[in-house]
């Protein structure tokens, strides 16, 4: 396969730019169901003006251009090695023509690189290789926001009266939109994992960001949950920006992960209304993008 380093530089721009129309269309309902000439109806409109203007310019959605998180499935024979110095090479292009702010900073001297490239962790890449010959990459640009408010809660929890089962997962993601309020920029998509180790449940939630928000769980019991969430957060009154409102939350995705018998995880990923997430599929010579 040739060398995908602009494909990739594509895609960060796309991904910074351009926020997916799914997630636009959210935020216009959320707007019409706000009452009339209200702050919270002023804010969902000042985000989607702010939103339109950056597809137009080809600017960030946000000052805070995010971590890079890239899931890549490839197909056997492809090599982990290139695709990370490509990926790599086409953040740090994408930093130089400004889609991207400089965000990697060493936690110990202090000193930001000044083109997004860190240690293995910055940006964040994680490799899945799977059959067929065609390589998807999808990307997440999470910011440092709501990033602070993300949770994760080990179950029984008798603060919260929570055990383990669906219903202390409730309570426990409810608490955790509580306690954010407005700091992770509401209205926010949760990610969900149910499960793992701490490690994985923390994984899993950021992949549950990639799902559309307009699609159903497979899972019944999990879809069932995800609308009960979704409305029992809207019920909280913190609305966009923490200025009050009907819509808190624009959408919930669950995922259920295998754990061991002493352990129950639940990791909340906070995403906040800049859902910035962009799938990439190359097939031969032919490069799309969702």
């Amino acid at each position: 396969m040739e060398d995908l380093t602009s494909a990739f530089l594509e895609l960060v721009r796309r991904t910074a730019t351009d926020l997916p129309h799914d997630v636009e269309k959210s935020l216009l309902a959320a707007r019409d169901r706000e009452e009339p000439g209200s702050a919270a109806q002023e804010v969902i409109g000042t985000i989607l003006r702010n939103v339109a203007l950056a597809r137009e310019n080809s600017t960030p959605i946000c000052q805070d251009t995010g971590t890079p998180i890239f899931y890549i499935q490839y197909p056997q024979g492809m090599s982990t090695r290139k695709l990370t110095k490509e990926i790599r090479d086409a953040v740090a292009q994408a930093t130089k023509l400004t889609y991207l702010r400089p965000n990697a900073v060493d936690a110990i001297s202090g000193v930001n690189s000044g083109n997004n490239l860190g240690d293995e962790a910055f940006p964040s890449i994680h490799f899945h290789e799977v059959d067929g010959d065609s390589l998807i990459a999808d990307l997440i640009l999470k910011g440092g926001g709501c990033e602070n408010v993300s949770a994760q809660y080990s179950l029984p929890n008798a603060q919260l009266e929570a055990g383990r089962d669906l219903e202390g997962v409730r309570k426990v993601v409810l608490d955790s939109v509580f306690q954010a309020q407005g700091k992770g920029c509401a209205p926010g998509i949760l990610g969900v994992a149910i499960g793992g180790d701490r490690g994985s449940s923390y994984y899993g939630s950021k992949e549950a960001l990639f799902r559309s928000m307009d699609d159903i769980n497979p899972n019944p019991e999990l879809a069932a949950l995800e609308t009960q969430l979704l409305n029992d957060a809207n019920q909280l009154g913190i609305g966009p920006m923490g200025f009050g409102g009907k819509t808190t939350v624009l959408g919930v995705k669950l995922l259920g992960m295998h754990r061991l018998p002493a352990s129950y995880f639940v990791s909340i990923a906070y995403m906040c209304w800049a859902h910035r997430r962009r799938r990439m599929i190359v097939t031969g010579d032919n490069v799309t993008y969702e």
